[in-house]
């Protein structure tokens, strides 16, 4: 047997009830991995998703989630150079491992980067998911190139409030000198919240977009979409321009009508951060994102995200901050710090 560790996670799909105090066994350090003490962890889409049973389990039950945490190593592979024993890291995994509300995880070194010096671990925990999902989203599907080409450039983001869309506009503004990012909100603490980060343009995803785009007198290059693809992804066909392009970050429930796209020629992309892992495709290059993430927060051209901390792990924390996330009105993140009574 194993060492044991205490962790939230489901022996079956369900909702918020489902997740449970447990022990766990910690899997062997494979060459290229680190055992990391979790210190804080955030919580995304598809936490809920996967608890739900609408997102594939890749290992058998008991399943733990958790796709974000920030932490400090105890132990590196015998292949592990990236980082020592004591260095604080964050990290958002992997989809086919078990994850981050436990004690301590094991992950692929190439997938970690280092924590930001002048956050605290709480704060850091709400940066790796969506930070990796934006980066790549924007840099490598729609090809936005990390130096100043870009400034004439005008990029639409649906959801520009959630996790992801926040981080998409600061790294869109602050990082890639788009000129021109719109993105969708409707409620005052949304559209301010925008705002801070950097939105050039707020439009209301209740109203027709086109006309609200017309308005402005922009022509949309690119779009990055994050909330419900079936339903917009005619709506964005519309209103980018010819031999524009599409990326989308939200599964699809039924086929997808691509009409409007091919007599605009358009380019439609899918972004998934979990695949380079999944697949061991280009695997290092999500270390180094986080590294480039770690150092634009503490030069103090990224800001943190996190909106609501919870101060213990517990199952009720978390049963909690999974509604929050279903109940669509989030705003940011939502982060949970570990301490010696979490994991109750």
């Amino acid at each position: 047997m194993g060492q044991k560790i205490k962790a939230i996670g489901l022996v079956k799909p369900g909702n918020v009830s489902v997740l449970q105090a447990m022990e766990i066994e910690v899997p062997t350090l494979a060459p290229n991995d680190i055992k990391v003490r979790i210190k804080a962890v955030s919580v995304n889409p598809i936490d809920t998703k996967t608890r739900d049973g609408g997102w594939p389990l890749s290992s058998d039950l008991p399943w733990v989630l958790g796709f974000d945490a920030s932490g400090v190593v105890e132990a590196v592979g015998a292949e592990a150079k990236r980082f020592k024993v004591g260095d604080e890291v964050m990290f958002a995994g992997s989809h086919t491992r078990n994850g981050t509300n436990s004690e301590v995880t094991v992950v692929d070194e190439r997938i970690v980067g280092k924590k930001p010096k002048s956050l605290s671990h709480t704060h850091a925990s709400a940066l790796p998911l969506v930070g990796l999902t934006a980066w790549e989203a924007l840099t490598e599907k729609l090809g936005i190139p990390e130096n100043n080409e870009a400034k004439d450039l005008t990029l639409l983001i649906v959801n520009g409030a959630g996790g992801v869309g926040s981080f998409a506009t600061q790294l869109a503004r602050n990082i890639l000198n788009v000129k021109n990012v719109i993105v969708t909100a409707s409620r005052p603490e949304t559209i301010e919240w925008c705002k801070n980060q950097g939105a050039t343009h707020i439009i209301n995803h209740r109203k027709p977009l086109k006309e609200q785009i017309d308005a402005l007198g922009l022509t949309v290059d690119c779009a990055f979409l994050c909330f419900d693809t079936n339903g917009y992804l005619p709506i964005l066909s519309e209103v980018v321009r010819p031999f524009g392009q599409i990326v989308s970050i939200v599964e699809v429930h039924e086929p997808i009508n691509f009409g409007e796209a091919l007599f605009k020629a358009q380019t439609f992309h899918w972004e998934l951060m979990f695949v380079k892992p999944a697949t061991n495709y280009d695997v290092l290059s999500q270390g180094l994102i986080l590294d480039k993430i770690a150092d634009l927060i503490d030069n103090g051209t990224l800001k943190r995200l996190d909106t609501k901390t919870y101060d213990d792990l517990s199952v009720a924390n978390l049963r909690e901050a999974h509604e929050t996330l279903e109940n669509g009105k989030s705003i940011g993140k939502i982060v949970l710090t570990v301490t010696d009574s979490s994991f109750q």
